[in-house]
């Protein structure tokens, strides 16, 4: 073998180690400390601003730029665990505030869990679906977002226990998705997320604030965290902010899901920030968006649950043929929605942690 060919295995071996343990050093030496986000200078902090573009609510006919809070300087954080400044352009408070970088569960636009989302109404309520089949979570004129499930139904139960275990876009001729691995031994330093663009894989690598951007530049995913956790943006259509999570022992143990040993389930957490809707969409959590959307969920039971199984079931996270889809690469004709994406939801109260409950915005 001549040396040129041993140089290259050597790179290549190089790289697969890295990306297999975020931010590991090859020679075992321990992580560098963080750079000081931009706006801190000599132990000062400078507030930042975040700016509203053209035509937005918040920035007008000119575009407006907004100080940030001064407990949360930077838009974005070199620290992952500190939040970020942030304000929705879209909404009538134009001000800005500080916000996590992951997805908030108990938010608008949530679905986490065994899944249980939140609705554009505001009302909780739980969509459990099947194991290793996919859904409709939005299907619109210009945008369609599919779901894969995967889970187990312990003994002696009539139902499966699911979780979001995929997530699929389309959008005008695209398509993209992200996964979460199957894993036995959950492990916060090992990225478990996989994704694609239009059917081929993309490498994104495990550091925060590492970034893709589509050719056409109508898709930018952005890492908020050296591992598991992504932000997707397509602009002018939904935000959406993604973490991975296992199901813990401690899950296990209070809702008796009877986990094996070799799979921890590892699954999505996923929060929707909508800017563009039509009237009609579809979907388990787009329908209630939907102005007028009379929520069929019984309210004040322990698990208020969302039918739909068969209306809004796809052959695959890429396609739009659920019987209520209505996706169309071109929207153009489409009536759009009024919307106000910057309402938070409290789901959760003293006796209930967010269960069976109206959510209050």
């Amino acid at each position: 073998m001549s040396t040129a060919t041993h140089v290259s295995l050597l790179v290549l071996l190089l790289a697969a180690s890295l990306h297999i343990r975020c931010l590991a050093d090859p020679y075992g030496n321990p992580s560098p400390p963080s750079p000081p986000p931009g706006s801190a200078v000599s132990g000062k902090t400078f507030p930042g601003t975040f700016p509203c573009g053209m035509g937005t609510k918040c920035g007008g006919a000119n575009g407006k730029a907004f100080a940030c809070p001064q407990q949360c300087p930077d838009v974005k954080p070199s620290n992952p665990n500190q939040k970020g400044c942030s304000v929705d352009c879209t909404s009538q408070k134009c001000e800005a505030v500080c916000k996590g970088l992951g997805a908030n569960c108990n938010g608008r636009g949530a679905g986490c869990q065994d899944p249980r989302f939140i609705g554009g109404d505001g009302i909780m309520f739980y969509f459990h679906g099947k194991k290793n089949e996919h859904f409709s979570l939005v299907s619109d004129y210009g945008l369609q977002v599919n779901a894969r499930f995967i889970g187990r139904r312990p003994t002696g139960r009539s139902r499966d226990n699911t979780w979001i275990q995929g997530l699929g876009l389309m959008f005008g001729s695209n398509s993209f998705t992200l996964e979460a691995n199957k894993v036995a031994q959950w492990d916060d330093q090992v990225d478990q997320l996989r994704f694609t663009y239009n059917g081929m894989p993309l490498s994104i690598p495990p550091v925060h604030l590492s970034a893709w951007t589509a050719p056409d530049k109508l898709l930018a995913v952005e890492r908020t965290a050296n591992c598991n956790r992504v932000t997707v943006v397509l602009p002018g259509l939904v935000e959406m902010l993604v973490n991975v999570v296992p199901v813990t022992k401690e899950d296990d143990r209070i809702h008796k899901y009877q986990i094996p040993s070799d799979d921890c389930f590892a699954h999505l957490e996923v929060q929707f920030k909508f800017s563009h809707l039509s009237e009609g969409v579809e979907g388990v959590l787009g329908q209630t968006y939907r102005p007028g959307f009379k929520n069929p969920v019984k309210r004040g039971v322990p698990m208020p649950v969302m039918g739909g199984e068969d209306k809004f079931k796809t052959s695959s996270l890429a396609s739009a043929d659920c019987k209520r889809c209505i996706f169309a690469t071109d929207a153009s004709a489409a009536n759009p929605l009024e919307l106000d994406p910057s309402m938070t939801v409290d789901c959760t109260s003293k006796m209930s942690n967010g269960r069976g409950i109206a959510c209050r915005r």
